[in-house]
């Protein structure tokens, strides 16, 4: 489950997009596996851990163990969770340094309370999004992994999550159930003006509440103002049962998504996408 760097095109569930053939393409790419050091690096840069001692970390969505290579670079210790059997049969084969388990963490985060100093998770939160079986529940299985995980960190410890969400509803409906399981914290977002450098970092604090800390590539008051921008919009863009009003920007874009999903030739969206054409006389 763990991320290339790149927006996943979800075409079906994580355990079987990832068979034996995309595993070890995915383990290979060079491209890949420089991207997916720097967003562990700067996932664990977040956790915020101590400098004089190692800690023992959980890795969600751990694939073929690349981010756990920086986890064992730094000196930690970790358990890595996945769905994907081969991308653990990869990461075995790579005699990874962490332990391994093969779990959806849709169902949850099955060790005993306060076992980690931290978590991280390059890429994988938003799978948890797609209802693969007429059994899942995003916002179920959101809670019962944010819930179980809440439980498994150790009170005053972080987790960091790394993930490509598809839209503002998505982002909205993994952060609510967080902060419903008990987290406090918000969204790090890099790099917030670049097309393609920009990460969302999820960064949730367990017990008492923390600083959140600054997405790189801006400044502070730049990224105060685009945090409120982003909520602002996001508010003003809902009507009462929390769909988009129509003929907003969020409607539009949204419509035009759907567009494309169906193979349908849509214009590219602009910073005029949606803005009011001005009457003309």
């Amino acid at each position: 489950m763990a991320g290339s760097g790149r927006r996943p095109e979800h075409r079906g569930p994580p355990e079987l997009f990832y068979d034996e053939a995309e595993a070890r393409k995915y383990t290979q790419n060079s491209r890949v596996v420089e991207i997916q050091s720097q967003m562990s690096e700067r996932a664990v840069e977040l956790l915020g851990l101590p400098k004089d001692r190692p800690c023992f970390l959980l890795d969600v969505g751990c694939g073929s163990g690349l981010s756990g290579d920086y986890i064992s670079e730094e000196g930690h210790y970790w358990i890595g969770m996945d769905i994907s059997p081969a991308m653990l049969d990869v990461a075995v084969e790579r005699e990874v340094e962490g332990d391994l388990l093969l779990a959806d963490v849709g169902h949850g985060i099955p060790f005993r309370p306060g076992m980690f100093d931290g978590c991280i998770s390059i890429s994988a939160v938003q799978w948890l999004c797609n209802a693969d079986k007429k059994s899942h529940s995003p916002p179920k299985r959101l809670y019962r992994f944010f819930s179980t995980l809440y439980t498994a960190l150790a009170r005053g410890s972080r987790a960091v999550l790394q993930l490509y969400p598809e839209n503002s509803e998505q982002l909205e409906l993994i952060t609510a159930q967080a902060m419903r399981a008990g987290f406090t914290g918000g969204m790090v977002v890099d790099y917030p003006n670049s097309a393609k450098a920009k990460k969302f970092f999820l960064c949730l604090f367990v017990g008492a509440c923390g600083t959140l800390p600054k997405g790189l590539g801006t400044e502070c008051a730049a990224e105060e103002t685009h945090q409120a921008k982003f909520t602002n919009e996001r508010t003003r863009f809902r009507n009462a049962k929390g769909k988009s009003v129509k003929k907003s920007r969020d409607w539009i874009l949204e419509k035009k998504e759907r567009r494309r999903r169906q193979g349908k030739e849509v214009r590219a969206d602009t910073k005029y996408t949606g803005r009011k054409r001005r009457p003309h006389f």
